[in-house]
């Protein structure tokens, strides 16, 4: 009897995986097999769900033909550019709005999230033209400086709740030491706040590395493109290259599926360390 009813309580559970796997993992199993297949292949009505030939046809011709090289290193330099910004900004933020107390905190700390709310479409144009007022469209600095506006509230919120969580003591002590307050905040406080930057800037790096709608509308030369922009002028008038685009898909996914893996551990300790308070 007593089997029975674990069985049937592991049921939904068992459904649950089962559309977690349907509905997650089957597409980036069909974006994988599609890149790999037979350019002859591709059209094939009934579709294979294993290709029954297997080619490199579609990565040769994103590296040859589309150049995706240049873009993914567009996006590593926009990406690792907009991390180190975010944390350079958002540390020194978010250890003000955790340790000192001025007028207006309150407010400023929720303007700063509701800033994060506000729809990009709305901005896109102003920043446009001041961008090409400033000469910065078609660079790199006119790509980083949005994607770190779209990354910094939440990572200073993020940091503020981690710093929350040290003991204002520790700088005490160090200060007590001799140290100054520069000194114990990099001594004491900075040390220990690690798993949180580091759980911002990977963050941080994920989110400009899909950023779209600025890289859309700020760069209009085609070397400076970022991988997202690319895959997305692939189709044609008159055609959509399947097989390139999920070739071209499977190499951008690749840069960050490598990062959540390696550091998946720190990213979950970073983000639960913050979560309740010493």
């Amino acid at each position: 009897m007593m089997q029975k009813k674990n069985r049937a309580a592991k049921i939904p559970g068992i459904i649950g995986i089962a559309i977690f796997l349907i509905v997650i993992v089957f597409p980036f199993y069909w974006l994988i097999v599609t890149s790999v297949k037979d350019p002859a292949d591709i059209s094939l009505i009934p579709t294979e769900l294993w290709p029954s030939r297997f080619s490199g046809a579609f990565y040769e011709s994103v590296f040859v033909d589309h150049h995706l090289m240049t873009y993914v290193v567009n996006s590593v330099i926009v990406a690792v550019g907009t991390m180190v910004v975010t944390i350079v900004i958002a540390f020194p933020a978010a250890y003000a709005f955790s340790r000192i107390n001025f007028k207006f905190k309150k407010a400023v700390k929720n303007f700063i999230l509701v800033a994060n709310m506000f729809p990009i479409i709305a901005i896109v144009t102003p920043m446009f033209i001041i961008f090409k007022n400033m000469h910065l469209v078609n660079t790199y600095a006119g790509l980083i400086i949005p994607s770190v506006i779209i990354t910094l509230p939440m990572s200073i919120w993020t940091l503020i709740a981690f710093i929350d969580t040290l003991p204002y003591e520790l700088e005490e002590s160090a200060m007590i030491d001799g140290c100054s307050k520069i000194q114990a905040i990099f001594r004491t406080v900075l040390p220990l706040s690690a798993p949180g930057i580091f759980t911002t800037a990977i963050i941080a790096f994920i989110t400009a590395w899909n950023e779209f709608m600025f890289a859309l509308i700020l760069v209009t030369k085609d070397a400076m493109r970022t991988v997202p922009i690319a895959i997305s002028l692939f189709p044609g008038q008159y055609t959509v290259p399947w097989g390139d685009m999920s070739a071209a898909s499977v190499v951008a996914t690749i840069p960050i599926v490598i990062v959540v893996l390696i550091f998946q551990k720190k990213i979950v300790s970073g983000l639960t360390s913050g979560a309740v308070k010493g």
